[in-house]
């Protein structure tokens, strides 16, 4: 059986927040916005109507994929064994050897990113080098460039003073680029899609 991706209770949290937010909000919002469209006339002119359904497309596939990978993250909380090593969910602070750069990041799940440059997905080469490292450890870092070697500064697991969080990037939905885009035909969800849709959600609200 494959393995769960993990993710923290702040990352899965964020998930959940933008998910109720298209499925409480922005849907209704968009769907009420084609049936006022639709009702205006000739469809293939209408401008508001074009866009709306392309937009209300782009949510229902936003959708879908949240409350799929909400089903399947695994959500992993702090463990005090893990104390003064790096593990999933650690901040830390790294020295390069080389040129004595220092960096700050968060090991965290691949969905959790949110576009935040000190978040590093536990699968990332740097991360799986950190792993189980201790302070004043070193960790030698493959890279297409060569090795680099990274000595481990600090390790906290709650925010830290000297680690700065960015404020996390959420998918534009009104701006969504082609690869957020639904493929093939775009159309408004059937009375039984949508069932299955609102029960999927429900889904994630039981964790």
């Amino acid at each position: 059986m494959a393995k769960k991706p993990y993710v923290t209770p702040q990352g899965y949290e964020l998930l959940k927040k933008e998910l109720d937010y298209l499925w409480l909000e922005k849907r209704p919002d968009v769907t009420a916005k084609v049936s006022w469209a639709a009702s205006l006339g000739d469809r293939s002119e209408n401008a508001d109507y074009q866009y709306n359904k392309r937009l209300l497309a782009q949510i229902d596939r936003r959708i879908r994929y949240l409350r799929k990978i909400l089903n399947d993250l695994q959500v992993i909380e702090f463990n005090a064994q893990q104390a003064g090593r790096v593990f999933f969910g650690a901040y830390v602070e790294i020295e390069a050897d080389d040129d004595e750069t220092i960096m700050q990041l968060r090991i965290v799940g691949g969905e959790e990113i949110f576009g935040r440059d000190n978040y590093i997905s536990v699968d990332a080469p740097m991360a799986k080098a950190l792993l189980g490292k201790s302070e004043g450890d070193d960790a030698v870092v493959h890279t297409p460039k060569g090795d680099r070697i990274w000595y481990v500064n600090k390790i906290a697991y709650k925010c830290p003073e000297w680690f700065t969080e960015q404020e996390p990037h959420q998918v534009d939905h009104e701006n969504m680029d082609e690869d957020d885009a639904p493929q093939g035909e775009e159309k408004e969800l059937s009375p039984e899609e949508l069932k299955k849709l609102e029960q999927s959600y429900l889904s994630t609200l039981v964790k």
